[in-house]
């Protein structure tokens, strides 16, 4: 049985040159980041400390949500709580009608994604400005992310050429990427100056102090929140911290495994509103409380989204982010994902070869590959497991009970070496597609053991 994610994928594979460059280019990424890791010697610590900190503060977070809004709301910021992307949307919008904001121009915010929040307010007569230049780029475009740090990592230069010639007349065939650059700035520069109200993400909130943290290597956030009267933050739950120590546990793994830097270009510290100006601060739910409350994947609620297990995906470097059903792809999104609604994005679960690179690059040690198995486990449960996989599994368990007949098997195995290709390779060989069987021996380690030929021990 196909699943959604695997004719994707299939079609992104198909073109081979696009999906060998899309693997090289996360495959880059991911070398940048053992750099960097190999000549820090405290990594492990440090990651050992996130996944300690971010667990005690899961364990905790109602009273570190009620700090962290009580010092915001002290510094003079505007705090809302939204029990779901409706009531987040919702919030946004009353704050910008009740400024008459025309124009808002926003930095980068996967939870703003979540929400779907740009077509709501584009809907309600609001134009809305990506000011990242990969989300630029694909807004450009009419299309989502396809990383949730590097959004457009799957288009090539010349391809923004072309979306540059059309939406900004630049000039014909002229790719160059600082030209490019360029350009996008001198467009973005005048959205700046004349937007009405800016929105950010939040990568951390600080509970001791009520400021929110946001990084970046554009500056984009600081140029629109320097500009506009209005400021809003857009925030999940799981974003906060305990203090400001804490903090710097993070900040050192972020950028590290995020796109091989030792730190973001820009650590912006939003504490309180310019003079003149307001500062509201959304935090939602939308479903964080669920997965707290749930033993088997409340891990999850310590991701940091550097996208590091991305990078190091074998399945996602080679199908492309579009190829996953969730909004959010590679493993993190697989989990999530599933945390959102099991039925509908169980097709994700097969994404995963089950390698645990994810596992060991995670900064804070989400037990991603793991919480993966054990979504695997449920499939039936769920009415979404394969029912080819289900025989199979019926006639192992047959076979592998009874010795007699498994060892009578091997001893005959050897003849599917001999066989047609035809016959090995065909629409029941799924395995095969774009692999070779191995060459069966001639004598099973068993017999080979009987046979003394196999010691234990080591030949010098």
């Amino acid at each position: 049985m196909s699943t959604k994610h695997a004719k994707a994928a299939a079609r992104f594979i198909s073109d081979k040159a696009q999906c060998n460059w899309h693997n090289q280019t996360l495959w880059f990424v991911r070398q940048k980041r053992d750099n960097l890791v190999m000549h820090l010697p405290e990594w492990e610590e440090l990651r050992r400390l996130a996944h300690e900190i971010k667990m005690h503060t899961v364990s905790r977070l109602d009273e570190y949500l009620a700090e962290f809004a009580d010092k915001a709301e002290a510094n003079g910021v505007i705090v809302h709580w939204a029990k779901d992307a409706k009531e987040h949307n919702e919030i946004v919008y009353d704050i910008l009608k009740r400024h008459q904001v025309r124009k808002l121009v926003k930095s980068k915010s996967m939870l703003t994604e979540e929400c779907h929040l740009n077509p709501y307010l584009e809907s309600r007569g609001i134009e809305v400005v990506e000011s990242d230049l990969g989300e630029r780029i694909l807004q450009l475009m009419g299309e989502a992310p396809s990383h949730i740090v590097m959004p457009a990592i799957h288009l090539k230069r010349q391809e923004v050429g072309k979306l540059f010639e059309e939406k900004m007349q630049t000039e014909k065939d002229n790719s160059d990427p600082t030209y490019l650059t360029h350009t996008a700035r001198r467009f973005l520069r005048n959205e700046f100056l004349t937007a009405d109200a800016a929105m950010t993400g939040a990568n951390f909130g600080v509970a001791e102090t009520g400021e929110v943290v946001v990084c970046t290597n554009e500056g984009n956030a600081d140029m629109g929140t320097s500009l506009a009267p209005v400021h809003i933050v857009s925030m999940g739950l799981e974003k906060i911290v305990p203090t400001r120590k804490s903090l710097s546990v993070f900040t050192r793994l972020l950028a590290r495994s995020a796109t091989g830097q030792p730190v973001t270009t820009y650590t912006s510290h939003y504490r309180t509103p310019r003079a003149g100006t307001e500062m509201h601060l959304v935090l939602v739910d939308n479903g964080r409380s669920d997965i707290l409350g749930n033993r088997d994947h409340h891990q999850l609620l310590k991701c940091i989204r550097c996208g590091a297990c991305m990078n190091t995906c074998p399945v996602y470097r080679r199908s492309g982010g579009y190829s996953y059903t969730y909004f959010i792809p590679g493993p993190i999104g697989v989990n999530l994902g599933m945390t959102k609604d099991p039925v509908t994005y169980s097709e994700n679960v097969s994404a995963c070869s089950l390698c645990y690179s994810c596992n060991n690059v995670c900064p804070a040690k989400v037990d991603l590959a793991d919480q993966i198995y054990r979504w695997r486990q449920d499939l039936d449960r769920y009415g979404k497991a394969d029912p080819v996989k289900k025989q199979m599994s019926v006639g192992l368990k047959y076979l592998f009970g009874r010795p007699a007949l498994y060892n009578t098997a091997l001893k005959f195995a050897t003849l599917v070496n001999g066989m047609p290709r035809f016959v090995k390779y065909n629409g029941l060989n799924g395995w095969g597609k774009g692999r070779e069987l191995p060459r069966f021996a001639g004598e099973s380690f068993t017999e080979l053991w009987k046979k003394g030929k196999v010691t234990g021990k080591k030949e010098r």
